[in-house]
C-alpha cells in the first residue's frame, strides 16, 4: 500500500504532461509527442522525487517512532503534522513567487522612477508576510 501511494504521488508531474498531450495531439501527435519529450527536464523529475520522498517520509516516520517508543509520552498525529508542513510549505512556495514578481516590478520601477523605491518596497514586504501566515498557522494546528 506504501508503495502504491508513493507512486501514485511520484507520478503528480506527469498530470500536466498527459493534458497538454490529450489538448494538441488531436491536431499533430507527432508533433505533441516531440513537445513533450523535449520539455521534461530535471525539473519534473526532481519534483517527482521530492513528491515520493514527501510520501515515504510522512507515512514511515510516525509509525517507526512509535514503534520504537520515542513518542509515548506524547501521542504523534500524523495528519497534524502533514498539515502544518503543507501550511509552511504552500505557504513560502506562494511567498517566493510573491515576491519574485513584486520584486522583479519593483527594480524596474525603481531603475525608471527612484522615489517608487519606498512604495515598491511596502508592497515586497507584504507578500513576504504570506510565508509569515503560514507559519502562524502551522504553530497554531501542532498541539
Amino acid at each position: 500500500m506504501l508503495l502504491v501511494f508513493a507512486v501514485l504521488v511520484g507520478l503528480i508531474p506527469v498530470i500536466p504532461a498527459v493534458v497538454f498531450l490529450l489538448q494538441n495531439g488531436k491536431t499533430s501527435p507527432a508533433q505533441a509527442v516531440s513537445r513533450i519529450v523535449s520539455g521534461f527536464t530535471g525539473f519534473n523529475f526532481l519534483v517527482g522525487m521530492f513528491a515520493a520522498g514527501l510520501a515515504m517520509v510522512w507515512l514511515a516516520s510516525p509509525t517507526s517512532a512509535l514503534a520504537s517508543g520515542a513518542a509515548q509520552e506524547a501521542a504523534v498525529d500524523q495528519y497534524a503534522t502533514l498539515a502544518a508542513a503543507l501550511s509552511t510549505g504552500l505557504a513560502c512556495i506562494g511567498a517566493g513567487i510573491a515576491v519574485g514578481n513584486a520584486g522583479a516590478a519593483a527594480v524596474g520601477a525603481t531603475a525608471e522612477k527612484p522615489e517608487s523605491f519606498g512604495r515598491a518596497l511596502i508592497f515586497v514586504g507584504l507578500s513576504e508576510g504570506i510565508a509569515i501566515y503560514g507559519l502562524i498557522i502551522s504553530f497554531l494546528i501542532l498541539p
